[in-house]
């Protein structure tokens, strides 16, 4: 794997970039994170996480169309880079072999 880091909320508003796809802009991506996280986050600290994987080649963003719903602000509609989808599948690959290397752990955890 490559030498840039990516954390654990990183990778979670990464994901989430890629599941909603166009439709990933700051407010979507908070809500669907909240979702399924079953908790409240901050709209900072998603935009923050946003700019760093930006700076570091994870996610490209444009701006949308201005629409009269949001008082003609355009949003910020971040996207996925090709990078971003290798090192997320080095990254699962590593998470489940660690998995499999835990077999009573992974077992034990299937009958909850």
């Amino acid at each position: 794997m490559k030498k840039t880091k990516l954390g654990e909320f990183e990778e979670l508003v990464l994901l989430t970039v890629a599941v909603l796809q166009e439709e990933a802009y700051g407010v979507e991506i908070k809500r669907e994170l909240e979702q399924r996280l079953n908790e409240k986050l901050s709209v900072g600290s998603i935009q923050s996480a946003l700019k760093r994987m930006e700076q570091k080649g994870f996610l490209t963003s444009e701006f949308g169309e201005a629409t009269q719903k949001r008082g003609g602000k355009r949003k910020r509609i971040y996207s996925t880079t090709p990078y971003a989808h290798r090192v997320l599948s080095e990254m699962k690959e590593v998470r489940a072999g660690l998995w499999e290397s835990l077999p009573r752990l992974a077992s034990d955890l299937k009958t909850i």
